[in-house]
């Protein structure tokens, strides 16, 4: 990495996870010289003490607005992993001078006014809607095997996901297209888990020039079971 130019991540994990899922990705990109941030999102993960029915989607906005701005963050590489698009969207309507590169990673890419559970596949939007139907302040997470997680690792993930904040799922976002504007966006899909939502955010975005785009062979969990290849894609979207 002599002479190699280091940059800063920022990575958001997705629903019922935390931090906690890109510690291979993260050892590897601190290992080449780069800086990572993985904030929890509030209710989640080491922050699920937190949970209350308070928490919604401009609460996780906020808690990566706050990383960026407490820590000084610019020219940021900002990845978010499946609901964490729903996420990066927001924080990129307020930060979006401070942010150099957007990476979707098997996400939503939400329209103005779309919420996660309208986006999502019918397994997840059965569980919010029977959560909702509950009157639970959170959705039961789904199982590492559900999200195609490899047989070695699934024990692991499913010990870590929590419930996760039931008025994210249903809070619709408000877009004003800051995210189109930033000049580099990639878009990740993980071809072995199906679903329409991210089916149609690769459609639109291989439609768009702006956009890079790539197809893995692997599972929803990709910084799980393909951290290498993740790396060198994050590298690339930095470049």
């Amino acid at each position: 990495m002599k002479g190699a130019k280091s940059h800063t991540f920022v990575l958001v994990h997705g629903a019922w996870h935390g931090g906690w899922c890109w510690s291979r990705v993260a050892d590897r990109l601190r290992g080449a010289g780069h800086r990572v941030f993985t904030p929890t999102l509030t209710g989640l993960g080491e922050r699920s003490h937190l949970l209350h029915a308070g928490i919604d989607l401009k609460t996780h906005i906020d808690d990566v607005v706050n990383v960026m701005t407490w820590e000084r963050l610019t020219d940021v590489v900002l990845c978010g992993h499946s609901y964490g698009g729903m996420v990066i969207s927001g924080v990129a309507e307020q930060m979006a001078s401070k942010i150099r590169s957007i990476v979707f990673l098997d996400a939503f890419v939400p329209r103005d006014g779309e919420a996660a559970v309208n986006l999502t596949g019918p397994a997840s939007r059965d569980n919010i809607r029977a959560a909702l139907q509950r009157g639970d302040i959170a959705a039961p997470s789904r199982s590492a095997e559900a999200f195609g997680v490899n047989q070695a690792d699934r024990a692991w993930v499913d010990s870590l996901c929590v419930p996760h904040p039931i008025a994210t799922f249903t809070d619709k976002i408000a877009l004003t297209g800051a995210k189109d504007r930033i000049a580099r966006k990639t878009y990740i899909r993980a071809a072995a888990y199906p679903s329409p939502g991210f089916d149609r955010a690769l459609t639109e975005a291989k439609a768009d020039p702006s956009w890079r785009t790539y197809e893995l062979g692997c599972g929803h969990d990709v910084m799980v079971d393909s951290p290498e290849q993740l790396v060198e894609i994050l590298l690339d979207a930095a470049r």
